[in-house]
């Protein structure tokens, strides 16, 4: 199961922001206060139309807000210009419509049950979740965040419909380069670096596994005779959430957790307790309370077995070996990987650790973990860390050497070292003239009235339809 995220900062969210909870947006209670007063002041009015789309003098509020929140306060973004992004994103969405761009409703559902799952296991059941936003029932939420997901789903089709076929050729790079470096604006590259590790597990002994599994047979049989799951749990589960909710959770199919825990709480009926089963958390039994639909409420019980230290010990003795060998040209760092590491995800790339955020090798030293940081930002190319503890998300011990594979300093950008950063660069530039020239043209066909209150922005594009003669 994922380990529990810390839980959400918005209290009783107006309906209408949650359309910036889907989006990613990260409310503070100071924000949710202000805007909540805002609203004792006037009534929440509509601010704009974009064809069929309004805009609610509440979304700008909170938008904005929220933008300021995230630039912490070293950007400024008026009402105007804020009113001005959203109101491009509506256009986006009426011609999405207008243009037939598909979105199904198995779409719109799987992101909306996948959102619904990530509040559901922060929160613990549906009556908290809908509560918390502020709605009547899960019905009430459901529609409401069907309605947010189309919408999302329609601009982003809508702009990938608009610049799929919008590329670069190397004139335009270097053309773009040069526009740069004549305007003094090269973006400064910083220090970057891909790493190779080797992973040894700490095991736990078959006779531990064999304690940890006769442990959890006795408590099902003890609940079976009619002793307490729930006691159970709050006694002996080594689950981090069982303070919370005592070993509890609502599932389903799309939830994040561990297809082991899934598998065994849809293969049970209302009250059944499954047998012991292993997930890379350890082994766990599970009841399921009850059926609700396409869910399941179902409490669960976690042992994790002990690593002694006399095993962890060896491991980190095999390991000091390994270490000593490639120092002393034995054996080549790529062939201990493919020999001796453990772990499966990077072994057959050599030990080659990749960067989630980028999907490539390279490493930012400056957004780094900053316990991994600590450990490798010293390292010259070509050389090892010392061999040290770690565990993965699931708890699982593990020692680990890493490797420096390579090391380049922060720099300006330059045309030839970061060429394909710098094309991805000239490329979005050229995307986003493309949206903006098209949101130009498609001003003039579309329906478009502002309120009166926003009559002296000064908006970039022609939105008041103004004679420009």
């Amino acid at each position: 199961m994922p380990l529990k995220i810390k839980n959400f900062k918005y209290i009783n969210m107006l309906k209408k922001f949650i359309v910036l909870i889907l989006l990613g947006f990260t409310f503070t209670t100071q924000a949710q206060d202000s805007i909540q007063a805002q609203k004792r002041v006037k009534l929440d009015g509509v601010a704009t139309v974009v064809g069929k789309n309004i805009v609610l003098e509440s979304e700008i509020a909170a938008y904005k807000l929220e933008f300021e929140q995230q630039s912490e306060g070293k950007v400024d973004i008026s009402d105007c210009e804020m009113l001005e992004q959203i109101m491009e994103r509506k256009l986006l969405s009426h011609h999405a419509v207008i243009d037939s761009v598909v979105v199904t409703e198995a779409e719109i559902n799987q992101n909306v049950e996948q959102k619904i799952a990530y509040f559901l296991q922060q929160l613990g059941s549906e009556e908290k979740v809908y509560s918390f936003y502020g709605f009547n029932d899960m019905a009430d939420l459901r529609k409401e965040f069907n309605e947010v997901e189309k919408e999302g789903l329609m601009v982003k089709k809508m702009q990938l419909q608009l610049t799929e076929e919008v590329d670069v050729t190397p004139e335009e790079v270097r053309n773009y380069y040069k526009s740069l470096e004549d305007e003094n604006n090269l973006p400064e590259i910083g220090a970057e670096i891909e790493l190779q590790q080797i992973v040894m597990y700490a095991e736990p002994s078959k006779e531990e596994v064999e304690r940890v599994l006769d442990k959890l047979k006795e408590i099902k049989k003890d609940v079976e005779n009619g002793g307490n799951f729930k006691m159970k749990t709050i006694l002996y589960s080594e689950d981090p959430g069982v303070t919370e909710n005592s070993g509890l959770y609502t599932i389903t199919r799309e939830s994040q957790f561990v297809t082991e825990f899934k598998e065994a709480a849809f293969s049970l009926d209302e009250g059944e307790m499954s047998e012991p089963f292993k997930s890379d958390f350890g082994y766990h039994i599970l009841q399921v309370e009850k059926v609700k639909g396409k869910q399941r409420d179902a409490r669960h019980l976690l042992l994790q077995p002990e690593v002694t230290n006399e095993q962890r010990e060896k491991v980190k003795d095999s390991l000091e070996n390994i270490r000593t060998e490639i120092l002393k040209l034995k054996i080549s760092y790529d062939d201990a990987v493919v020999k001796y590491s453990e772990e499966k995800e990077t072994k057959a790339n050599k030990g080659l650790l990749m960067n989630p955020e980028t999907n490539d090798s390279k490493f930012d030293l400056t957004r780094m973990d900053p316990t991994l940081y600590a450990r490798v930002s010293t390292l010259k190319k070509g050389e090892l860390t010392d061999v040290f503890l770690d565990r993965t998300r699931e708890g699982k011990e593990m020692f680990k050497i890493i490797l420096m594979k390579s090391k380049t300093d922060a720099h300006t950008a330059d045309l030839v070292k970061d060429y394909v950063k710098i094309q991805g660069l000239a490329l979005q530039k050229k995307k986003e003239e493309t949206i903006a020239k098209w949101t130009k043209d498609k001003i003039g066909d579309t329906y478009i009235k502002i309120n009166k209150d926003y009559s002296n922005c000064d908006f970039k594009n022609n939105w008041k339809k103004e004679s420009t003669q």
